[in-house]
């Protein structure tokens, strides 16, 4: 079971990004699934999530910035990030839930992709 994070890199403030997740080895459509983020010297912190049936779940902070979704039949999610700020740089990391739903909880996934680094910066 492997979960491929990709679409990081390097963008300019208030620029967008949009990260995917694609999942090989089973499916996950019965999984919720979330974003999770680690800057250097910090801990790990969740982003967004997305449960089994579509609902959503962000971070109080990145409300109305950053946006999830997923497509079942592609094994897929994907985070899309927008206006973009110096303080959203870190490793990006997407995981899948034991439970069909999401959660801040980092404990509650078993599966975690290797993550995907994002740097906002001028």
């Amino acid at each position: 079971v492997q979960l491929q994070a990709s679409g990081g890199g390097l963008v300019q403030p208030g620029g967008s990004l949009r990260l995917s997740c694609i999942a090989s080895g089973r499916t996950f459509s019965n999984n919720g699934m979330g974003w999770f983020r680690q800057a250097p010297g910090k801990e790990r912190e969740f982003v967004a999530g997305i449960s089994w049936s579509k609902t959503t779940y962000f971070a109080d902070s990145l409300k109305g910035r950053f946006t999830i979704s997923r497509d079942n039949a592609k094994n897929t999610v994907w985070l899309q990030m927008n206006s973009l700020k110096p303080e959203d740089t870190a490793v990006y990391y997407c995981a899948a839930s034991r439970t069909p739903y999401s959660s801040r909880n980092p404990t509650t996934y078993n599966y975690w992709g290797q993550g995907t680094q994002v740097t906002v910066s001028s």
